[in-house]
């Protein structure tokens, strides 16, 4: 093999010893529709029964040498202590680009003639610049399609079609008998270990009907007898958006609070629920006592899932399969930058081409904020002193039975609204609050003062709150003025009582806190340790009924909470909250309590916690969808410090995740999390102030290698600054995007597939994401980019689909050719347990 580089300018080749890198002109990857999805259908179980393994009818034989030592490996890795020094593999940082001036000089020369006007140019400058700016149009993709650009041969590989070279852009490919580096068996085994987690991955995903990437999907589903089967029900029809429909969509006339009937909602089933081991369990009669009448609602299996989380465990610690997963991360990052020094042109050209659109005026969404802390200080104190001056003498709150008001809770304090400042807040996190979880959590209260973030930040206190539903309007107010930024706010249930979510849904529609630029998550902080203690619940259980209860009864009648449904109308998702880097005491395997029994004060550990949120969520989903309502996702924060596992909890049951900074020390789930495009929100400047230095962040690196990150920001009561003015207009998102851009060197078309995939992963409407990012914004490939909505040139999401499925195509070309050629996998793999092999 040799290395070569060919193309419209110089060829390189050297001695014919190295594998070929060859440099290429091909056509896209979206012709005769190859690339669409098969679809995903969720599987049925017996009444009561919970659903088994899949992998079970699967051809492809997927046993390693580790099968039967999945349980003693993970045990071993559970119980060390997983310090950052035995997860490092190698450093994942690359050396700072060093441009030189006279390149700098000619690419300035060339972007300058690009921008000018094509037609006062000479005849012979003029052909130049038309060959040089010609890129993926609507036409060019129409035209491809026609040609059908690409087609496949038998053992699944792509071949090539010669189409216009003006068409296209410029392709880095390997040629050669060992296309990534490691020898062939060592390939194979760390092939089966990555397909055996993708099908992990997707049979938990397909049965809580959450989103499956449809690439991933589709090219596993050639590994298997059939795919899984997700759709035993009827799709809920929408409008379909048109190819030339505004960007906005259309808002409706009315509030969707507002004069609301109760006998208009839909008809109670007769349902009835009850809780069994820890997961609600639905029967079609009020009495749940027999179990005949158990409703057909499936959900996952605890043995199954503990020996799940054994498997992955033990992969994601195996020698072959870490370096495996290293080389390709670095494959990816350097073939990304080859790509920049190649068509970085081209993709300013194709976004200077575009009318009106840039930046500032397409879609983005803050995917992770929370409701508590989504206004920034100068907001915040200007609200105290309008209410100080507006409601001096409303009782805000109870103190030993006897009301105060709002002037007497500040007299306590010998404050007056003119002593109050930014600096008196005291909101904002500090150089002290760095791995301080504890010190962060009290920069919520106003002051140091726990009663005033009672009465300005809860929704549930002496005033219904009333001061936090205002505040909240406001940023609503201010999101709907600047048109292009949306927020997914959280809210709290904390599963103390039954009657939580009536609350928060009755301070909704109370105080109309609503905006078509708003989607609630419902976030459920992990601190049953904290209410055991304090005498509150009496298992774990209790907690989960608490939190669960009241959605299914809702469900099964919207006349028996009708504020509830209404709010529910709204929510797309549960989150999962508190300090990671908390200790954890228990291992959960077959030996841990079930939730009745979970009566110590010892917490439960994070998977403990996702998987029994998820398990509900699962039954909830399938009665949901049995009704017509949307289902809910499990998009939890995970990665942000603490042990490497909760990303296995999170990689097996979540739908995108927050934070994700861990995946940097463990390479074999940073590469699963490509191959599956799980949805990472990273907010760097709130990872900057509670646990990893600005520059360190591997958000960028993330981004090269083509994961799917979104930037968010957090708290921005406590991280940002951005200017307010008279109206109280804060950017805190804006502010992300600025300084993301200035230290990281973020190009236009960075940032603006930043925002993508902010809509991509977030929980909005299919009907607004066809608004703002094109009508086809689900399907595969160049063709789901409308780059007159997005602003990312088709070359980038080109680039990015072809890329990921050269890396499918590797794992499963190499599980299928295992298989074809018989080799003896005894003798063939080399996965071992933990400690056989030396780091």
């Amino acid at each position: 093999p040799a290395l070569s580089v060919s193309g419209e300018g110089a060829v390189i080749v050297l001695p014919p010893t190295s594998p070929r890198l060859s440099l290429t002109s091909r056509p896209g990857l979206h012709g005769n529709g190859w690339l669409q999805a098969k679809t995903l259908k969720p599987q049925r179980s017996l009444p009561g029964t919970p659903v088994t393994n899949p992998l079970k009818h699967f051809p492809i034989d997927l046993r390693t040498s580790m099968d039967g030592k999945y349980k003693e490996i993970a045990e071993e890795l559970f119980t060390r202590s997983l310090t950052e020094s035995e997860m490092r593999t190698a450093p994942y940082e690359f050396p700072e680009d060093s441009p030189i001036e006279q390149l700098e000089e000619r690419r300035q020369r060339l972007e300058r003639q690009i921008s000018q006007d094509i037609k006062l140019e000479p005849e012979i400058l003029l052909r130049a610049k038309q060959e040089f700016m010609k890129i993926d149009s609507d036409a060019d993709l129409e035209l491809m399609n026609q040609e059908g650009g690409v087609d496949r041969t038998d053992d699944g590989w792509m071949k090539e079609r010669v189409l216009p070279m003006e068409r296209e852009y410029q392709r880095v490919s390997i040629s050669g008998e060992e296309k990534c580096g490691v020898p062939f068996t060592d390939l194979v085994d760390a092939a089966k270990c990555v397909v055996k987690a993708l099908f992990i991955r997707e049979k938990y995903i397909a049965l809580s009907m959450q989103n499956f990437c449809k690439t991933t999907a589709r090219e596993l589903g050639e590994l298997g007898e059939k795919p899984l089967d997700l759709r035993i029900y009827e799709e809920i029809p929408e409008t379909p958006v048109d190819a030339d429909a505004p960007v906005h969509p259309p808002v409706s006339e009315t509030h969707p609070y507002e004069n609301q009937v109760t006998k208009n909602m839909p008809a109670d089933t007769g349902y009835s629920c009850k809780m069994v081991d820890g997961v609600m369990h639905v029967y079609t009669k009020k009495s749940p006592m027999e179990k005949s009448t158990e409703l057909d609602l499936p959900y996952p299996d605890l043995k199954e899932y503990i020996a799940d989380m054994n498997v992955m465990m033990a992969l994601i610690i195996n020698g072959p399969v870490k370096s495996f997963c290293y080389r390709r991360l670095q494959y990816l990052s350097s073939k990304f930058q080859m790509h920049i020094l190649l068509n970085e042109m081209k993709e300013l050209a194709a976004q200077k081409q575009v009318p009106h659109r840039d930046f500032y005026n397409i879609r983005k969404v803050d995917t992770h904020i929370h409701a508590s802390s989504c206004m920034n200080q100068k907001h915040l104190l200007r609200f105290i002193k309008r209410a100080m001056k507006k409601y001096p003498g409303e009782i805000v709150h109870m103190e030993h039975g006897r009301g105060q008001t709002l002037m007497e809770v500040f007299e306590n304090m010998n404050l007056t609204a003119f002593d109050l400042s930014v600096d008196t807040l005291d909101m904002h996190a500090d150089r002290n609050t760095f791995h301080r979880f504890d010190k962060f959590n009290a920069k919520y209260n106003p002051i140091g003062e726990s009663i005033l973030r009672e009465i300005f930040i809860k929704t549930d206190n002496h005033i219904e709150g009333k001061y936090f539903g205002h505040m909240i309007k406001e940023v609503m107010a201010d999101l709907e003025e600047s048109k292009y930024q949306n927020v997914e706010l959280r809210l709290s249930i904390y599963g103390r009582s039954r009657d939580e979510w009536d609350k928060l849904a009755q301070w909704a529609v109370k105080h109309q806190v609503y905006s078509d630029n708003v989607r609630w998550l419902i976030q459920v902080p992990r601190l049953f340790d904290v209410y055991r203690t304090k005498k509150q619940l009496a298992n774990f259980q209790e907690m989960m009924e608490n939190i669960f209860m009241p959605l299914f009864e809702v469900t099964i009648n919207p006349r028996s909470h009708p504020e509830l449904h209404l709010f529910l109308q709204h929510v797309v998702g549960f989150d999962s909250v508190d300090d990671e880097s908390k200790p954890e005491h228990h291992i959960f395997n077959m030996d841990s309590p079930l939730p009745a029994d979970w009566t110590e004060e010892d917490n439960p550990p994070y998977s403990y916690y996702l998987y029994y949120t998820y398990a509900n969520m699962t039954v909830l989903n399938h009665l949901r969808r049995r009704r017509g309502f949307h289902t809910l996702v499990l998009r939890p924060h995970c990665g942000e410090a603490g042990p490497v596992h909760h990303l296995v909890s999170g990689f097996i049951l979540s739908e995108n995740i927050s934070h994700g900074l861990l995946l940097r020390k463990a390479p074999v789930l940073q590469y699963l999390y490509y191959l599956a495009q799980i949805g990472i929100a990273m907010s760097p400047l709130s990872n900057n102030s509670l646990f990893l230095s600005y520059h360190r962040n591997p958000l960028p690196e993330y981004l090269a290698r083509g994961l799917m990150v979104s930037l968010s920001t957090d708290d921005p009561l406590q991280f940002h600054f951005t200017k307010v003015s008279a109206q109280w207009c804060s950017e805190p998102l804006m502010e992300e995007y600025s300084i993301a851009t200035q230290v990281w060197k973020l190009s236009s078309c960075d940032m603006c597939e930043l925002a993508r995939n902010s809509v991509l992963m977030s929980g909005f409407s299919h009907k607004a994401k066809s608004y703002w990012l094109g009508p086809k914004y689900s399907k595969e490939g160049p063709e789901s980019n409308d780059i007159r909505r997005t602003n990312v040139p088709d070359i980038r999401v080109a680039y990015r689909s072809e890329t990921l499925l050269e890396e499918l195509n590797l794992i499963t070309h190499a599980v299928h050719t295992k298989e074809l050629d018989n080799i003896d996998e005894e003798d063939t793999l080399s996965m071992a347990p933990v400690g056989a092999e030396g780091h």
